[in-house]
């Protein structure tokens, strides 16, 4: 694997374990994601950052293979170029249903 790849790979992980630690102390709730303005904030920019870093890790190697890759680019480019149309419910759903799968990836894909 290529070191920039690799290096890209690291970014999208910490952001997702930044995101965790926003809830390492109590559990996720969406009530509690609405009333914190910063928070949503915080994980907006950490989903641009791993957008972003999918998407140059798919322009050095188009036939990299990680699940859901352009949905998640797709989800960068609304939330920088479409902020105003992209719901908390969005948000919310990525970092429940999506982040975990995507974090056991890319951990797997730094192993090796």
């Amino acid at each position: 694997m290529k070191h920039e790849i690799k290096t890209w790979l690291y970014d999208i992980l910490q952001s997702i374990e930044e995101i965790e630690s926003y809830y390492s102390e109590k559990p996720k709730r969406f009530e509690d994601f609405l009333s914190d303005k910063k928070t949503q904030r915080a994980i907006e920019r950490n989903l641009e950052i791993i957008g972003e870093a999918l998407n140059r890790i798919l322009k050095a190697d188009p036939e990299f293979q990680i699940e859901n890759a352009q949905k998640i680019v797709g989800a960068r480019n609304r939330i920088i170029h479409g902020y105003d149309s992209i719901s908390h419910e969005v948000i919310w759903s990525i970092v429940i249903n999506h982040l975990p799968n995507l974090h056991s990836e890319v951990s797997q894909l730094i192993e090796k």
